[in-house]
């Protein structure tokens, strides 16, 4: 998962502003939402006011992204450019697109559940999937294996995931490193990093650049939660009562089934698309949610309308989100709620790929209001307007 960009600011005003249903309860007319103003950056910025005390959140379960976000911009000052999904370095006539990335504390369910061998693909995916969005093939993939003590049955669960990863990817697994650290992890865990480097030539990189109003957002399918938000996800399995052996509610699988079901390897299906031309921008919905990521391949001035219904939320983000009372703005901005990447195409293109692709749906459209996003979740409507300068400014209704 690759650093947010100035954008994540945007993201996380609009963010705070929020406020839908999944439950279908309330009815279908736009909502009032209660607001409060707060000082940002840009200026003084409309926020949503917290409304449930025992709403559980990301930064709850220990993880805050705007502490994050706050690194990414000192990072930024010391290495201009970076904040892609992939990082490009010039090679010829090519670039060369990297990504490296973990699966976070998804980890925790492995070695709770004794799933392993699918972990592996987790990791892959995280890496490929980013650098696909520019356009990439990915050539290969290292891994880098850490424990305290090396149990050689469990490592090799471990890789065979890896290596079924990269065969998904059509790529290399080129090498690796394993680590014993005696006394660092606990008996029986273990930690992972994953590494991928793919190429694209100049003329042919995805960059958004040439997104205007009016261009469609195309969703492809997630399996589940994939490899984010996990830390919120093991906060609400302790509130629900409910063990990882128990049927997740109202469905025949396990919750270990649903919820350590692999990432989604987008790689062939995202370049046989891309092979066929008219793909101008395309988003890894990951950590930030569809609040935080697709905002980060649109040029200035451009924003999104999401449309209400329009692709099918799975059973398992359903049921976090009622066992953990979470608000939706939430939701948005930490899980991928069943979709795992946006492509944003033409409407000429649009029709071509929703008709050949098995699962891609029409989330959504690019709106041209300058500084202005727009969606439409659910049941509510939000138009929010970015403040030019800092000053006072009205709240939205």
């Amino acid at each position: 998962m690759a650093s947010f960009t100035a954008n994540l600011e945007f993201s996380r005003l609009l963010a705070s502003t929020i406020k839908s249903t999944f439950n279908n309860q309330l009815s279908p007319s736009p909502q009032t939402v209660s607001m409060a103003t707060q000082r940002c950056n840009s200026g003084i910025c409309c926020v949503k006011s917290a409304k449930n005390e025992n709403s559980l959140t990301y930064k709850d379960s220990g993880v805050d992204i705007d502490a994050g976000a706050e690194l990414v911009k000192r990072i930024a000052k010391m290495a201009p450019g970076i904040g892609g999904f992939g990082g490009l370095y010039p090679f010829g006539d090519s670039y060369l697109v990297a990504g490296t990335d973990g699966v976070g504390t998804k980890l925790k369910l492995a070695f709770d559940t004794g799933i392993h061998h699918t972990i592996g693909i987790d990791l892959v995916a995280m890496s490929v999937n980013d650098i696909i969005t520019s356009g990439a093939k990915p050539m290969f993939f290292l891994d880098y294996f850490a424990t305290s003590h090396l149990d050689v049955d469990l490592a090799e669960k471990v890789i065979k995931g890896i290596v079924e990863g990269c065969k998904q990817s059509d790529c290399a697994l080129l090498g690796g490193e394993t680590a014993e650290m005696p006394d660092f992890y606990a008996p029986g865990e273990y930690d992972l990093s994953g590494f991928a480097v793919g190429s694209v030539k100049k003329d042919s990189v995805i960059d958004g650049k040439n997104i205007v109003a009016g261009d469609v957002l195309i969703g492809l399918p997630s399996s589940g939660v994939h490899s984010n938000g996990f830390s919120l996800v093991r906060k609400v399995l302790a509130r629900s009562g409910l063990s990882l052996k128990d049927n997740l509610p109202g469905e025949t699988i396990t919750l270990a089934e649903a919820l350590m079901a692999p990432t989604v390897i987008y790689v062939k299906q995202v370049l046989e698309i891309i092979n066929k031309g008219g793909v101008k921008g395309i988003a890894h919905i990951t950590g930030g949610g569809f609040t935080d990521n697709i905002p980060r391949i649109f040029p200035k001035g451009l924003g999104a309308t999401i449309y209400n219904g329009s692709w099918e939320i799975l059973p398992v983000f359903k049921w976090i989100q009622q066992a953990g009372g979470i608000e939706d703005a939430e939701m948005m901005r930490t899980f991928n709620m069943g979709i795992g990447m946006v492509l944003v195409v033409s409407k000429e293109t649009s029709r071509r790929i929703l008709e050949e692709t098995n699962g891609a749906y029409h989330i959504g459209e690019v709106v041209g209001t300058e500084g202005t996003i727009q969606y439409q979740f659910l049941n509510l409507y939000v138009d929010f307007q970015l403040p030019e300068v800092v000053g006072t400014q009205n709240c939205p209704p």
